[in-house]
């Protein structure tokens, strides 16, 4: 039976996802300093959400974790959850898909023909975008008990989430390492020692996947040496990787490493998303702001995903 702290983590860790993706929403696309300071939820951006509205991050990862909860493993089930986002606007905050990256598209329009997600991410360096580790959450908490015992299982796992859409090396190795720090996180284990270059676990996941250069970097700890400019919430998956952990591995609370996230604007739902990923399995649910959970849209949504990755 798992403690009220892990599931805490847990839930934390899908609802930080969305609040963080909802808060960035607003100033998607904006530069750093020419829009007022994140606070709370706003309306408006580019897709003119309401406040408390997600995008696409919350949505792929809402259809990824209805996939596991059904089926289990099943890389052509998420692909064609991910259609009927795309196509239906199934798992979409308003009914609709009014964002889709186009590597995203690109895949998915390459599954559609195939009929095979596994190859149908592109592989080239080019396609490293953000889109994969966005939506993460959902493997590391329905498989966090594979941690750290059953790590070949967990990294095969992580890894294979992002081959239907992004299959960059990048991507592969952003997914892993993202993923063991997650399930860490939702385990307990100190934030400091979670981070640290020399983490055994780390060290254990580069036997066993060897990690793209960059995003070796980050995992040497890049974001701590750096501050903006620098430091970019960008759609380029090390780039965004970076900057949610720049914006969490000093915070105090969920609040401030979040805020810290998409304030850097540009592609802020996402640095939010990612941050609030980290942040939600370190602080649990409890520790993401009351106003911030209450106002989220569509928590019935997120609420059935949860019952189906942890249960009650």
């Amino acid at each position: 039976m798992q403690t009220i702290e892990f599931a805490d983590r847990q839930r934390g860790t899908l609802l930080g996802l969305a609040v963080g993706d909802a808060l960035g929403a607003a100033v998607e696309f904006q530069m750093p300093g020419t829009f007022p300071e994140v606070t709370s939820y706003r309306g408006g951006g580019p897709h003119g959400l309401a406040p408390g509205e997600f995008t696409d991050d919350t949505s792929m990862a809402l259809a990824l974790a209805d996939s596991i909860a059904s089926v289990g493993w099943n890389l052509n089930d998420q692909a064609r959850r991910y259609v009927d986002w795309w196509r239906e606007g199934k798992y979409s905050v308003n009914g609709r898909c009014f964002d889709i990256g186009s590597t995203t598209r690109s895949a998915l329009s390459r599954f559609q023909e195939t009929g095979d997600a596994k190859t149908s991410g592109d592989p080239s360096p080019q396609a490293s975008g953000n889109g994969s580790i966005m939506r993460l959450a959902p493997v590391p908490i329905r498989y966090a008990n594979l941690f750290p015992g059953q790590l070949d299982e967990l990294i095969s796992y992580l890894m294979d989430s992002t081959r239907p859409t992004h299959a960059s090396p990048q991507c592969l190795s952003a997914c892993a390492y993202m993923g063991l720090i997650l399930c860490g996180l939702i385990h307990g284990i100190d934030r400091e020692e979670v981070l640290a270059p020399n983490w055994q676990p780390l060290l254990h996941l580069k036997e066993l996947h060897a990690l793209h250069p960059e995003i070796a970097e980050v995992a040497a700890g890049s974001y701590r040496e750096e501050e903006p400019p620098q430091i970019v919430g960008s759609g380029y998956v090390v780039k965004s990787l970076e900057a949610a952990l720049w914006a969490f591995h000093e915070a105090k609370d969920f609040r401030q490493a979040v805020l810290r996230a998409v304030n850097l604007g540009d592609d802020a739902d996402t640095t939010g998303a990612v941050c609030g990923q980290l942040a939600g399995a370190y602080w649990g649910e409890s520790g993401i702001p009351a106003e911030w959970r209450e106002g989220l849209a569509r928590s019935d949504m997120i609420e059935r995903a949860l019952q189906g990755l942890v249960g009650d």
